[in-house]
């Protein structure tokens, strides 16, 4: 397929055009090319107290890469992002930099942020073109751990356990590994490919990978309880619903099922595919955070007029900026300062009632709390709705552990490093947080890697 022009703003990545990337799943973003990478890595203080480097999880040496990208050492740059994390060309497309990394930098306040996030894609995905040399392994310990799920906090934790010498077993109850970033982020923000080639370097650090194994039922617990230590990261797949009357009828889904229908098991290309998915006509979304703005632009992409119903205003949308630019030239209609209240249609959706809110004082999120204005109900008229308001850890695990202590939404209390109340096991990421993001769960996966790391060898952990 071949990549079209778009625009170009400034220092940011040139686009395909809206009018064309809205009929497939080609990625949007084109990247940047090697005179605009070294043109922007050039604006780079180079600062003796990195405030970037405080400002990401794992902990990337941003100036030096950046330096080696300035000075046209651009495999030099992918190895040494490659030292602190094995996902660069995951994490330079969907990484929220603009909070993190670019958000602590110097410039920021008086120009623009560097583009690290453009900077660290460029890397990863030219530094792949021009070969890298296999990652470093320690010797062999002798000790065994069980990794389970293979998402962001799961495959970085695998990796530094690997590359410490540990023997790694990862489990994931899919077929394929990836978690989140296979069902749950669209191809058009993140290329499967992207994603299956930084998994495979992985695995070369030997890491030994066992797919459709849930855990509990086709592996005991006692089994996994086996292991010298075990990091649980089965993240936060169970959807929340809105509980408004007619949620139970046809063509209602959580944004879970819908992406996970068309992200992993390509229903947009049913009948060739196995897994259908209903290509509504009219779809509602309901949610402002990233996932609502994934649902709706692929909707979008499948045929579908959308409307995503958000309860507050528009600069209350918990969802990066960029998405919601990019959801509103693709055609997304947003409806803000409005909640459905109930779903229309038996035994098929054809329409969902809102109520318009008014913003009233701030509540504890920092954020004006909405509420219902009286006598203002309409009607929205569609066949589909999504519902993408959170998602609660996986239950399926953590109700098996003995001795497990969990919070009130389910999530498995942990210390800073990943302890949990079992003695050797430990968790990390959307299990332990709630839902967030890719690079905070691969911070915590790095961090309870190092701990598990030192309690094997101290013999904490026997």
């Amino acid at each position: 397929m071949p990549l079209i022009a778009g625009v170009s703003r400034g220092r940011d990545m040139a686009e395909r055009a809206s009018t064309v990337r809205v009929h497939d799943f080609g990625e949007v973003d084109l990247g940047l090319s090697p005179d605009q990478a070294q043109a922007e890595a050039d604006r780079c203080l180079q600062c003796k107290k990195p405030a970037c480097v405080t400002g990401c999880p794992v902990g990337v040496d941003i100036p030096a890469f950046v330096l080696a990208i300035a000075e046209g050492r651009f495999g030099e740059a992918r190895t040494g992002i490659l030292e602190a994390n094995l996902l660069p060309a995951v994490c330079g497309r969907v990484c929220p930099q603009e909070t993190q990394c670019e958000g602590a930098c110097v410039l920021s306040g008086k120009d623009r942020a560097i583009n690290i996030g453009a900077l660290e894609r460029f890397a990863a995905d030219l530094g792949g073109l021009e070969g890298e040399a296999p990652v470093a392994r320690a010797p062999a310990t002798g000790r065994r751990v069980a990794v389970v799920g293979s998402g962001p906090a799961g495959l970085t934790a695998a990796a530094e356990l690997a590359r410490r010498g540990h023997a790694v077993t990862l489990y994931e109850s899919l077929h394929e590994p990836g978690g989140v970033l296979l069902y749950g982020i669209p191809e058009f923000r993140l290329p499967k490919a992207v994603v299956r080639e930084e998994i495979e370097r992985v695995l070369a650090l030997g890491v030994e990978l066992r797919t459709n194994m849930l855990v509990g039922q086709s592996l005991p617990v006692e089994e996994l309880l086996a292991y010298d230590a075990v990091f649980i990261a089965t993240g936060a797949g169970l959807p929340s619903f809105m509980g408004i009357p007619g949620e139970e009828v046809n063509g209602v889904y959580s944004a879970n099922e819908f992406l996970t229908r068309v992200n992993l098991m390509h229903a947009d290309r049913f009948p060739d595919s196995g897994t259908p998915v209903k290509r509504g006509s009219r779809v509602v979304v309901t949610g402002g955070g990233n996932v609502a703005m994934d649902a709706a632009r692929v909707a979008r992409r499948l045929g579908a007029r959308v409307s995503l119903v958000y309860r507050r205003r528009e600069e209350d949308l918990p969802a990066r900026r960029e998405e919601v630019r990019h959801a509103r030239e693709e055609g997304v209609e947003f409806m803000t300062c409005a909640a459905p209240v109930r779903i229309l249609g038996e035994p098929c959706v054809t329409g969902v009632e809102c109520v318009q809110m008014e913003m009233c004082a701030l509540d504890e999120s920092g954020r004006p709390a909405p509420r219902e204005c009286e006598g203002s109900s309409f009607v929205i008229d569609a066949d589909t709705v999504i519902q993408a308001i959170g998602t609660s850890p996986n239950p399926l695990l953590v109700r098996l552990l003995p001795g497990a202590e969990t919070g009130r939404k389910g999530n498995l209390v942990v210390d800073e490093d990943g302890r949990t109340s079992i003695p050797r096991v430990y968790a990390g990421g959307d299990i332990a947080t709630g839902a967030a993001t890719v690079i905070l769960a691969m911070g915590a996966g790095k961090r309870a890697a190092a701990a598990i790391d030192a309690d094997l060898r101290s013999g904490i952990a026997p």
